[in-house]
């Protein structure tokens, strides 16, 4: 499974607070965990199998809290047993497609 996150505090001291060591934190567990997992500027993306993705993402949520009173959680997950690779495999077909298109 494919599962897009973000996760952030909220309702700390100002509304001007940047919350990127927080989600630093978070990106950092996601990272250590050794699952396939990919950034960009709105969510992570890890894959794996359920038990192993969502215990990654708690784990990531608890490292955020300590940023904050509150803590705001986004998923979305991709479910498709028996597909492995799928972080990278999806965008080279969208890719090859796109080529394919152009010629």
């Amino acid at each position: 499974m494919l599962v897009a996150f973000s996760v952030s505090p909220s309702g700390g001291p100002s509304e001007d607070d940047s919350v990127h060591d927080a989600v630093a934190a978070a990106v950092k567990v996601v990272r250590e965990s050794g699952l396939p997992n990919h950034t960009d500027s709105m969510f992570t993306t890890i894959e794996g199998d359920w038990d192993e993705v969502f215990a990654v993402i708690k784990r990531a949520t608890d490292a955020v809290a300590a940023f904050g009173p509150r803590v705001s959680l986004v998923l979305k997950a991709d479910i498709r047993p028996g597909h492995t690779g799928e972080l990278t495999g999806k965008v080279e077909r969208l890719e090859r497609s796109i080529a394919e298109s152009a010629q």
